[in-house]
């Protein structure tokens, strides 16, 4: 256990000289919160891709794999597939060029400009959605690490909640976006290191024990579902449209001309890291078979410890360490990326700082990471519900919210101010409504899936009847199409 301590101390101290570096090229809020536009294109895709997979790929989708076989494994990872790689087309070229285009480093400021809001609806309407679920967000995030250090060092979840709520806290305080990006770099390679490591090993533990997956769990390998679940599967990939973590990275690449080859490096990463998690889902299923792992079945058993259960029993304790460390990557790589977008709309996107100068609010995000954290911690602590539920319905609520807006923005000239509201408005009652009051028997019935659509028609017929912006607002509109295409 002593040497567990050791190299996982190193892992940390390694994050924090990382926060501590970047705050020194930190002068402002903007360096604050998107790193000046200055990061290139694997810095960008690996850190997009490790702030959008979080616990969910280390210790979510293996347990689902793991309790239900590959249907939910294949359906949800494929959606996420495409709706990432749509995002990098579609979105991500756009969005840079049109943010410069209206200086804006928010998605509610930029929403806002977008629309010539002078009222400050929408950007009040949007940042109450973003605070809304990105605490939830949070949470879900926390909530992995305290399975990561219950199950890997005996604590109890109350001091396993403390210890991962102050290091992710503590790099991000100190070097916002670019201690966030350069952490999630590492974190995305080390996730992936990890996973490859317990696939091979957890490969070569099953094979030729005459036991079979399919004998111990005959639907394992079953992929074929209903249309509405398979749908509903699917259409978690419509939420990567909307997720301001992910947007932000889009907003701060350096460049238009560096998207294409961050959308190849980060869709790479993306399809290896899913297929492995499945992978290890099915293995555990064997394994656990020929050698009960603890903590992980029977009534009181968490399917969600499956990978941490087969990395403590597959890997030498030398090792050890640095597979924790993966799985705290996987935690941290998105609640940093979230703290970091909460306190970007308290100090972008609210109007009491907006007579502090540059340097102030950077120290006021600072503070305001410290804040929506501690609100994290509480739900968190007050919340039974899984890893995978929790994330589900915030990134289902951005999705919906958001997700349809940011497409039709960056590639319609028609949409008004009130079809953008509308959107909003519609898109997250649906979510809400959706969740806690509509099920259908016998299925999986996401609520992105009607929310995504609701809220598109929502802009599109609102947007028809209503008054267009001002020429000079559509005039950047169009010169940032124009940016767009050249790449």
């Amino acid at each position: 256990m002593g040497i567990l301590y050791v190299q996982f101390g190193l892992y940390l101290l390694l994050m924090l000289g990382i926060g501590y570096y970047s705050m020194k090229r930190t002068s402002n809020n903007e360096d604050f919160l998107i790193g000046g536009r200055t990061l290139g294109p694997a810095t960008t895709a690996i850190s997009a891709g490790a702030s959008d997979m979080s616990s969910w790929l280390l210790l979510g989708l293996p347990g689902a794999v793991f309790a239900s076989g590959l249907v939910e494994g294949v359906w949800i990872s494929l959606g996420l597939v495409l709706g990432a790689y749509i995002n990098w087309l579609v979105v991500a070229g756009r969005l840079r060029a049109l943010t410069e285009s209206y200086d804006t480093v928010t998605l509610p400021k930029f929403i806002s400009r977008r629309f010539d809001d002078e009222s400050g609806i929408l950007k009040v309407v949007s940042t109450v959605v973003i605070l809304l679920f990105f605490t939830l967000y949070v949470a879900s995030g926390l909530k992995g690490g305290t399975l990561l250090f219950a199950h890997s060092f005996g604590a109890s979840e109350q001091t396993a909640l403390l210890v991962t709520t102050f290091v992710v806290v503590s790099y991000t305080f100190l070097g916002g976006y670019m201690a966030v990006c350069w952490t999630d770099l590492i974190q995305g390679l080390l996730m992936l290191a990890a996973l490859t490591f317990c696939a091979i090993l957890g490969y070569m533990a099953i094979s030729g024990s005459g036991a079979t997956i399919v004998s111990i769990k005959p639907d394992a390998f079953k992929y074929t579902t209903s249309l509405i679940t398979g749908a509903s599967l699917m259409a978690w990939g419509f939420g990567y449209f909307g997720q301001p973590h992910i947007l932000a990275r889009f907003i701060g690449i350096k460049s238009v001309a560096a998207v294409p080859d961050a959308r190849r490096i980060g869709i790479s990463w993306m399809i290896i890291c899913l297929i492995l998690a499945t992978v290890i889902g099915i293995i555990g299923i064997g394994y656990n078979e020929l050698h009960p792992l603890p903590g992980v079945a029977g009534p009181d058993g968490n399917k969600e410890r499956i990978f941490l259960a087969l990395t403590t029993a597959l890997f030498h304790p030398l090792f050890g360490g640095f597979v924790l460390a993966a799985v705290m990557a996987a935690v941290m790589s998105t609640a940093d990326s979230q703290l970091l977008v909460l306190t970007s709309s308290l100090t972008e996107d609210l109007p009491f700082f907006e007579k502090y100068d540059d340097k102030t609010k950077a120290w006021v995000s600072r503070f305001g990471v410290v804040g929506f954290a501690l609100v994290a911690f509480v739900i968190a602590s007050n919340d039974a519900g899984s890893i995978l539920s929790m994330v589900g319905y915030a990134w289902g609520g951005f999705g919906a919210a958001f997700g349809p807006l940011v497409i039709l923005s960056l590639t319609w000239r028609g949409v008004t101010k009130y079809g953008a509201l509308a959107g909003m408005i519609v898109g997250a009652a649906t979510i809400f409504i959706v969740k806690n009051h509509i099920k259908i028997e016998g299925e999986y019935f996401y609520e992105l899936l009607p929310g995504f659509f609701l809220a598109f028609a929502a802009i599109v017929v609102v947007s028809l009847f209503t008054e267009k912006p001002s020429e000079a607002t559509l005039e950047k509109f169009d010169r940032a199409q124009v940016l767009q295409k050249t790449i």
